[in-house]
């Protein structure tokens, strides 16, 4: 069994990570640390464990009973508690912030959204479709954001293609979960049922991992990528648009795509047109193509709270210890 710890635990990530994890067949959390819960059963927080599990949340941090440690802290957190602990050099570790994601040296024109501090020259980007074989040998992952995950996944074929040569047009909607479970102005109820907004138009963070991933495919990435994000009056998932000029015929795109994804688990392209329910509740990631003269829509869509976090964490988790790839992961879309 591989043992595991989790920072952060009271979280949604956290919840949704206990959720996975008590129903891994390889998998025993030994620590949910949450100081501010600290003896609190776990199902005082997250209730829809009630009869799952009788574990408590801890103010301890008992890193020579585990395997693997998950950090599910708010962005900057991680950087700063790997500063101030010493966590053993053979416990793996899988951040489900943005501290570790970035390189700054290999992002062209990515300016002030990448983190300039951060030392995360032993992190290995945690986007299994791309790096795969080097997760599988990584001792410490950056496991992707949510938006960042659905709009590669939409891209990368595209990339691996050398189909991005100028600007690229993405729009995408995410739930509320995405924000986290902390209330604000634009996620309680009231304001978000029936309500759409933008927020960070061009300039939200998970740009830049999504120019550094299309880089590493491509080998370059001279064209913008201009993102809007949108609030959606939904609890969770993501529905993209990306949007790309090419004079390539859509039956060769298609055929790319196909042979792009024919060996990853979760991430299926569809021939037909595709629905956020149809990701809702598991690990997968659909894409779909259409043209219309030189423009090529592609679509993708994912549960942000699984394959856009915790989701994907496992499935890292799992390559990094060599087990079956979809361990614990076997879930069925919340189609109704």
């Amino acid at each position: 069994m591989i043992k595991i710890g989790i920072l952060g635990a009271a979280g949604y990530t956290g919840g949704e990570l206990i959720r996975l994890l008590l129903n891994h067949p390889e998998a025993e959390i030994v620590f949910a640390n949450s100081e501010s819960n600290a003896g609190n059963p776990v199902t005082d927080v997250h209730e829809g464990l009630l009869g799952e599990t009788e574990l408590k949340f801890t103010d301890q941090l008992p890193f020579d009973k585990v395997d693997v440690v998950f950090f599910c802290f708010g962005h900057g957190k991680s950087e700063a508690f790997m500063k101030e602990h010493d966590i053993p050099a053979n416990v793996k570790i899988i951040d489900l912030a943005q501290d570790f994601r970035l390189h700054p040296q290999s992002i062209p024109n990515a300016g002030a959204a990448v983190h300039p501090t951060a030392d995360c020259h032993d992190f290995v980007y945690g986007l299994p479709e791309i790096n795969r074989d080097i997760i599988s040998k990584a001792q410490h992952v950056a496991n992707p954001g949510c938006f960042a995950t659905c709009i590669q996944l939409g891209l990368m074929p595209a990339a691996a293609m050398k189909l991005i040569n100028s600007d690229v047009a993405v729009n995408a909607i995410t739930g509320s979960t995405g924000a986290g479970q902390k209330p604000g102005a634009t996620t309680h109820f009231s304001w978000r049922n029936n309500n759409l907004s933008i927020y960070k138009a061009f300039k939200h963070q998970h740009v830049p991992e999504i120019r550094e991933s299309l880089t590493q495919v491509q080998g370059y990435l001279d064209a913008s990528i201009d993102f809007i994000p949108y609030r959606g009056d939904f609890a969770r998932g993501i529905f993209a648009t990306e949007v790309i000029k090419t004079d390539k015929p859509l039956e060769e795109i298609v055929a790319g795509y196909k042979e792009y994804y024919k060996d990853a688990v979760f991430t299926h392209y569809s021939d037909k047109a595709i629905d956020l329910k149809q990701v809702v509740n598991t690990n997968k990631a659909i894409v779909h193509c259409d043209k219309v003269d030189d423009k090529l829509l592609i679509t993708s869509c994912i549960d942000n709270l699984l394959k856009g976090a915790v989701g994907q964490a496992v499935q890292n988790m799992n390559i990094m210890f060599g087990i079956d790839e979809t361990s614990g992961l076997k879930l069925k879309a919340s189609a109704f």
